[in-house]
């Protein structure tokens, strides 16, 4: 049995604010759909992903700015940090974890710049949406067997 990730349900204060951050970080809008002022839901996919984003009015009860730690895979750090922040999406500086592989949830342990040996799953750099809801991208030019 296949179980496919489609979905993120995003917990936004504004709608239209959150819409045009995601769209103007590359995001693709697949469906701006309003039933009446109770219900609204906007969908969108980041480029080249097949999981999308999903927030609105009346689709999560969570706080807005609640999700933490959506990963962004790319297979250059350097070149999607410089593509976000040309967008003008407000980025942290590019940083790998001084203990491993993977980055801990908070700022201990990063150590700034890209990996030195640009080990795969080992780069990272995070931004939020307005509402705060965290996301990292991850530098993979390697995938680990299985995936």
């Amino acid at each position: 049995m296949d179980l496919k990730l489609e979905v993120v349900v995003l917990p936004v204060s504004d709608i239209d604010r959150a819409k045009n951050f995601y769209e103007k970080a590359g995001f693709r809008l697949d469906v701006d759909y309003a039933a009446d002022d109770t219900y609204r839901v906007v969908h969108l996919t980041p480029p080249g992903s097949q999981c999308s984003i999903l927030f609105g009015t009346g689709v999560t009860t969570a706080a807005p700015g609640s999700v933490q730690g959506l990963h962004l895979v790319v297979s250059d750090i350097e070149a999607a940090h410089a593509e976000l922040v040309g967008r003008g999406v407000e980025m942290g500086e590019i940083f790998h974890d001084a203990g491993g592989v993977f980055h801990r949830g908070t700022e201990e342990g990063r150590v700034s710049g890209p990996q030195p040996e640009r080990a795969s799953y080992s780069s990272f750099a995070a931004f939020s949406d307005p509402d705060g809801n965290g996301w990292v991208l991850q530098e993979v030019t390697t995938r680990l067997p299985g995936r």
